[in-house]
């Protein structure tokens, strides 16, 4: 739930500005006000369940995300459905980092490879299946089904979790970090939001951008000796975990991964829509080739990276991913479905060998008593990657774009200002796009062009911190539980 709800809203984004008469920037709220939620809860997860037990603290986060979702649904106004956005991030935001770590507590060391295997799949399935189900939801019925759905799943997944889940038997013995909570969590809150509004303003130089941003890396920053400090003995974060030399080459590589793949995430359904014009379903649909290689590759790769070493698999794995991202780079205005689907199909082979074994290299290395910090500690970095990614490549292909519109558009002799003032929001609702753009199709291509070469740099830039990865079977140890992150 926690996965598709992230994408499911994005689709319903120009449904909010006709029904609330709002602007986008108004709308685009109901995504940002989750996502603050999500990065300020995360860093009590830890905290609270050593205080409370993981069993517990996931009962709230389910029932807190469902009420969410539920109260989305009957939303009256659009503030009160950013409010109600704010409760189910506050949900999303512990069901994560809690899930995963009941799951490979029980999974054992010796089993993580496959284990995430199978659990990586709805993960990388997620942005992809988003699209289509919001799509086809406000399509079919309303906007307000794409929350409403999320309520009987909630519940069943409410009395499951209570009676199969294991008693929790916690002996609370840690102090509440209060001034890392002050610190940290308004810190990634800030920082995230000046990140989130570059693609509104089109430039990180921009006065809403740097003052949240720099705000937030202040705190963030003033956390980091607080936290080290020895007479902190329980830090919000546990920032001691990276003197783990094989756990911090793994967060690295999945940061530079999330970086990458996340941000491109956001350029294929957006590509599919403004080069081809495509509704939101069938561009969603057109990405199915992704997933299906992923399904393939992942079962296999998470079996070999318990056998041979994640880093005989990760490096396979990134090789593909920038095969069918370089193919994107090379796409203009008479590229057809064939190479398309192709190169999303290779990358998803990849996508497939490459998340959760980059994983398995760091989380396989965690003491019982670390568990639920290096859970919360892995979807901090993981949070900040993918949001300063979508952010990234929002602000590159919304420049690119309109750079080259601005000069077809002026040859034209159409009226320039008016125009660039639409594109200027093409980061945040591609279907503003007016439909004069489609006299321009060399243009369109070679602004999305350039977006994929970045992203192709970037996802070879993970070779770097890959090379590094354990190439020999991680021999499982009774005292070292892993941990997995979303």
């Amino acid at each position: 739930m926690s996965i598709l709800d992230i994408t499911v809203v994005s689709v319903a984004l120009n449904t909010f500005v006709k029904e609330f008469d709002a602007t986008t920037a108004q709308v685009a709220w109901t995504m940002t006000g989750y996502t603050l939620a999500l990065a300020s809860v995360i860093p009590l997860t830890g905290w609270a369940a050593d205080r409370f037990g993981t069993k517990r603290l996931y009962l709230l986060a389910i029932v807190l995300f469902t009420l969410g979702s539920a109260l989305c649904a009957v939303a009256g106004s659009l503030e009160q459905l950013i409010i109600f956005r704010v409760i189910q991030g506050l949900g999303g935001g512990m069901l994560m980092p809690l899930g995963m770590t009941i799951l490979t507590r029980a999974a054992g060391a010796d089993r993580v490879g496959r284990v995430m295997a199978v659990l990586g799949i709805p993960m990388l399935l997620g942005p992809i299946c988003g699209p289509i189900l919001g799509g086809w939801l406000i399509d079919s019925a309303s906007w307000h089904w794409i929350f409403l759905i999320n309520v009987p799943i909630g519940v069943i997944a409410l009395v499951y979790a209570f009676k199969a889940l294991p008693a929790d038997h916690v002996e609370p013995s840690e102090t509440f970090d209060w001034l890392g909570m002050v610190l940290l969590s308004p810190g990634l809150a800030a920082f995230l939001y000046g990140v989130s509004m570059v693609p509104e303003t089109g430039t990180v130089w921009d006065a809403e951008v740097l003052a949240p941003a720099a705000i937030g890396l202040l705190l963030v920053i003033a956390f980091v000796p607080w936290a080290l400090n020895g007479r902190n003995k329980h830090p919000l974060v546990d920032l001691t975990l990276f003197k783990n030399r094989q756990m911090t080459v793994a967060v690295i590589a999945m940061s530079l991964f999330a970086l990458a793949f996340f941000g491109a995430s956001l350029l294929f359904p957006m590509y599919f829509q403004v080069a081809h014009g495509e509704t939101p379903l069938k561009s969603g649909i057109l990405l199915a080739p992704q997933g299906v290689g992923a399904m393939l590759t992942m079962p296999l790769a998470g079996f070999l990276a318990d056998k041979i070493g994640p880093g005989k698999v990760v490096i396979p794995g990134i090789a593909l991913i920038a095969l069918g991202m370089g193919m994107f780079a090379t796409l203009d205005s008479d590229t057809g479905y064939a190479f398309l689907l192709t190169a999303l199909f290779i990358q998803g082979l990849g996508m497939g060998a490459t998340m959760m074994p980059i994983m398995s290299a760091a989380l396989a290395t965690l003491k019982e008593h670390q568990i639920a910090r290096g859970s919360t500690l892995m979807n901090i970095i993981q949070q900040v990657a993918a949001s300063a990614g979508t952010a990234l490549f929002s602000v590159l292909i919304t420049n690119a774009f309109a750079d080259r519109a601005s000069t077809a558009l002026a040859t034209a002799g159409e009226d320039e200002s008016k125009v660039a003032e639409v594109l200027r929001k093409f980061g945040i609702n591609p279907e503003a796009i007016p439909d004069v753009m489609a006299k321009f199709p060399d243009d369109v291509a070679w602004a999305f062009q350039g977006a994929f070469v970045v992203a192709t740099i970037l996802v070879v830039a993970v070779l770097i911190p890959a090379l590094l990865l354990p190439r020999k079977k991680m021999v499982a140890d009774a005292d070292r539980p892993p941990v997995m992150v979303h």
